[in-house]
């Protein structure tokens, strides 16, 4: 089988990066979606707050996927549900299979890897004690009380600040639970500000930031957890601990990008977003495959995985009609310095029209100065009243300044000073 596109995952960045595609001329498309249905893990929030940037009104989870969907279905889209892809070469062929055709290959022009991500286990924290039931992701929870109908406690501990776990401390309590605290290992929270108030102070659930599970207590059914004060080295306090009964523990310690199949394709990958290295039009390294969203880089709100996504839909189709002619002048390297953690993209190819970097700091920034410089010369300033390790930041480049970089023949670096 062969087509012109292929895009695997159709959550809200597959989803829109295939409707940009379809509407920059690429006809013959396919996406491949493992789950029952498209939409992603939009299905299961169903809290509002999204689609505020995008359409300029607020939606819950699903109402945002139902607009994307709807799109999709308009452009009659072929969409293959319950369909696993098992690999992607790095001729472009997709290997994948279902229960219709069983293990089936599709070579195509150009790949968007739109797989998103997944949330970190338990097995990655190294938190001593035994394996009891009551233990869960923070999703994983999400799913079962908004999804199939099923409280997982009733006296809940949450582990991680992330948006996902103040989210569900909110949900929790209003399915009647009681939601005992929300430890922050770091000094700091991983979730936007607004979730923090809106979850979190407007329910008067404690943030106990440097604090973390010490010990899991219970062997068939978790009875409590110990938790503990952190020092600056991120070190257990022992004479902190202090133990809180309870049947439930809720993990929200970070989101992982999907990129098995990435790597599986030979494709470098960025050690900090664990996302492929792109650059501004999201191609990867491998000419004609592409990336975006939560597979690319753990975005905060998914307006921005929609326009991320619909930049790789546009440059998939302009790569398409040029049959995958590649820019000839020596890529801009882009580098995170101090307090960046990453950016993204991580080079840049075309200098022409202006392009939007994003990045996050490592930790929090009061009364900062954003500074983009080539080598020792300051091409960009931009003053930031605060930056915060759970907010994506963004700053657009001119073509002056992208220009300026080419001209002095070093990496683009952007720091926090």
């Amino acid at each position: 089988m062969k087509t012109d596109l292929v895009i695997i995952g159709a959550g809200p960045a597959g989803l829109a990066a295939a409707v940009a595609a379809y509407d920059n001329g690429v006809r013959d498309l396919l996406l491949l979606e493992r789950d029952t249905a498209p939409g992603g893990i939009l299905q299961q929030c169903i809290h509002n707050g999204f689609g505020l940037h995008r359409f300029g009104e607020e939606l819950t989870g699903p109402e945002y996927a139902a607009r994307d969907i709807r799109e999709a279905n308009a452009r009659n889209l072929p969409i293959l549900t319950e369909t696993m892809v098992l690999s992607v070469s790095p001729d472009r062929t997709v290997t994948a299979m279902n229960r219709e055709r069983g293990v089936f290959t599709v070579e195509a022009k150009a790949v968007i890897l739109a797989m998103g991500c997944r949330e970190r286990p338990r097995g990655a924290l190294n938190i001593p004690g035994a394996r009891p039931s009551g233990i869960y992701t923070a999703g994983t929870a999400q799913r079962f009380v908004n999804v199939q109908g099923y409280l997982p406690g009733k006296e809940v501990v949450i582990l991680g600040s992330g948006d996902i776990g103040l989210i569900m401390a909110r949900r929790m309590t209003l399915e009647g639970a009681h939601v005992h605290a929300v430890c922050e290992l770091m000094p700091y929270s991983g979730g936007l500000n607004r979730n923090i108030v809106q979850c979190l102070r407007d329910f008067d659930i404690p943030l106990l930031l440097s604090h973390t599970v010490s010990k899991i207590h219970g062997k068939t059914r978790l009875t409590g957890v110990s938790i503990a004060q952190v020092d600056e080295h991120l070190r257990v306090m022992p004479e902190t601990e202090q133990y809180i009964p309870c049947d439930t523990l809720l993990l929200s310690c970070g989101l992982l990008p999907e990129n098995e199949l990435t790597k599986g394709a030979g494709i470098p990958l960025d050690p900090i977003t664990g996302g492929a290295t792109v650059n501004e039009r999201r191609e990867t390294e491998l000419p004609g495959v592409f990336a975006c969203g939560n597979v690319l880089h753990v975005h905060d709100l998914v307006d921005f995985v929609s326009e991320e996504a619909q930049l790789a839909g546009m440059s998939a189709a302009e790569s398409i009609r040029s049959g995958g002619k590649t820019a000839k002048t020596p890529p801009i390297p882009v580098r995170a310095e101090g307090k960046v953690r990453y950016t993204v993209p991580q080079r840049i190819d075309e200098t022409e029209t202006p392009v939007r970097l994003f990045f996050r700091v490592g930790s929090v920034a009061d009364h900062a100065v954003l500074t983009v410089k080539c080598g020792e010369t300051v091409l960009a300033t931009k003053k930031k009243r605060r930056m915060t390790p759970g907010e994506m930041e963004s700053f657009e480049l001119s073509p002056a300044v992208l220009q300026a970089a080419r001209e002095l023949g070093a990496a683009l670096t952007i720091c926090v000073e």
